[in-house]
């Protein structure tokens, strides 16, 4: 049996590094209906690379800072460059499941002032890549599955090392700090679907410590 085929096991990827299978999932429904609210203030949008790409995967935001990229580079914004306003509050729920989920993977204390909202739809992904426009590198990164499930890519901290292959499920939950928090992830193209929640399609809630 493959180790991820248990829906609440506790992997452990790395150091500093873990898989929490099913943690977030009794809390699914209220989370999408809290992204639900935070999509109707500042709406998903596909952003553009500074190289002028324009990502498959819709993004938002929500927290004192939210994650932006246009022409003028990778960086954090308390103003979401739509609307002209403060992101969205950062509801009490999403604090709670992220601050639980790190300290299960041995970070406790953790505070996130960022989420950064992504949907998939079948055809979208996330190329490999390393999570490093946070000023404190010492906070870890938690990472919420939510709907379609998705294939995680888990590398290391140079493109040369090993890449494994996660099936994620509604509710899993990745959590990456210390000696891993700069390792290379990604999601695979997303498969067709359908999910009773979500439809189509699959949400990723991801918190940090960004200022």
């Amino acid at each position: 049996m493959d180790l991820f085929d248990d829906p609440a096991r506790d992997i452990a990827l790395g150091d500093g590094a873990m898989f929490l299978g099913a943690f977030a999932r009794q809390f699914e429904a209220k989370l999408l209906a809290a992204v639900d609210a935070i999509v109707k203030v500042s709406p998903l949008r596909h952003m553009t690379t500074p190289g002028g790409h324009r990502m498959s995967v819709a993004m938002t935001n929500c927290g004192r800072l939210g994650w932006v990229t246009d022409r003028a580079g990778y960086r954090y914004d308390p103003i979401d460059p739509e609307t002209g306003s403060a992101w969205p509050v950062m509801p009490s729920l999403f604090t709670d499941v992220a601050a639980s989920a790190a300290e299960s993977a041995g970070f406790p204390g953790f505070l996130p002032d960022a989420c950064l909202i992504n949907r998939y739809v079948p055809g979208a992904r996330l190329t490999l890549h390393q999570d490093r426009n946070e000023i404190d590198f010492g906070e870890p990164i938690v990472s919420v599955s939510l709907g379609l499930p998705a294939v995680f890519l888990w590398g290391g901290l140079s493109r040369t090392d090993r890449v494994c292959r996660i099936r994620l499920t509604s509710g899993d939950v990745v959590v990456w700090g210390g000696p891993s928090r700069l390792a290379l992830h990604g999601i695979d193209t997303l498969r067709d679907g359908e999910h009773e929640l979500t439809g189509a399609s699959r949400f990723n809630l991801t918190f940090r410590r960004a200022g």
